[in-house]
């Protein structure tokens, strides 16, 4: 696909262009509308083939836990046999807590996790089912009152008695940048894994006691103008991280729901990647 597609969808998705002006300038990158058509549902989220672990394969429940900043809601899915699992908190993108995402929490229990996506847009009352309409929400969210509601994810997991006391998070775009966060304000965080997500300042990297591990597509020039001051910055801390670049891949390449950015290659590397960092971080 025309890399000033994927391009225009993001700025689209994350300026946010209106869908009137994303949708003119997709007409005049295709050459018409019927071409745009065509093209449209490569580039939005398919949730009809979300699901790639069944339901009924793991124990899942919607679970509420308190926070300084009012009552967050969230999705949990674990093991249907064991008694205590390290527990990862799954940040969502600026999507909301939607059936993909909700997916990724299975795939984290399956693993041998407690796993919780909390829904970030609680205080707004919950996540809507349009994405267009989710999206225009997140503007509302003040930044601070957010990171604390992520954050009280940590002491709600630990003092459930299906934890068993290590917590880490992992986050994708708006939820990676939300990873990072926690690894600064939460130093009970034991593991912080951020997917193409906007980097902290530099100055604060320095409160970080996670490890923290780092996935960016090649072609996400957006996001991946902050990793140079972000690497820089973990290195003169001392602080112990990963990086990886992706060869190729877009912006959300390990989101399979969107065929024009899914990269199965960079995501399922991606993905072995993570699982082998919470196996070190958050069991031992």
């Amino acid at each position: 696909m025309d890399q000033r597609i994927i391009q225009l969808y993001d700025e689209y998705t994350h300026r946010p262009l209106t869908r009137e002006q994303f949708l003119k300038g997709l007409i005049a990158l295709t050459g018409s509308a019927a071409a745009a058509t065509t093209i449209l549902p490569l580039l939005e989220g398919n949730y009809q083939v979300a699901e790639t672990i069944a339901e009924n394969e793991l124990y899942t429940e919607r679970v509420e836990y308190p926070s300084p900043f009012g009552t967050m809601k969230g999705y949990l899915a674990k093991p249907k046999t064991g008694n205590r699992f390290p527990a990862v908190i799954v940040i969502h993108e600026n999507r909301g807590l939607n059936a993909h995402i909700e997916d990724v929490t299975r795939r984290v229990a399956a693993a041998g996790y407690l796993a919780l996506a909390p829904d970030g847009l609680s205080p707004l009352g919950g996540t809507p089912s349009n994405e267009d309409e989710a999206r225009q929400l997140f503007p509302q969210l003040k930044a601070e009152e957010n990171t604390a509601r992520f954050g009280a994810a940590v002491p709600y997991l630990n003092k459930r008695a299906d934890c068993a006391g290590s917590v880490g998070a992992v986050g994708f775009c708006w939820g990676g940048a939300m990873a990072n966060q926690l690894a600064v304000t939460v130093p009970e965080l034991k593991a912080a894994v951020a997917y193409y997500g906007r980097q902290p300042d530099a100055a604060q990297v320095s409160a970080i006691k996670a490890a923290v591990q780092l996935h960016y597509a090649e072609l996400d020039e957006r996001v991946n103008a902050g990793i140079a001051n972000y690497e820089a910055a973990l290195k003169a801390n001392n602080i112990l991280y990963e990086l990886y670049l992706y060869k190729g891949a877009q912006h959300a390449f390990h989101n399979d729901t969107s065929s024009a950015r899914y990269n199965k290659e960079a995501a399922t590397l991606a993905w072995s990647r993570t699982l082998a960092f919470f196996e070190k971080h958050l069991r031992t």
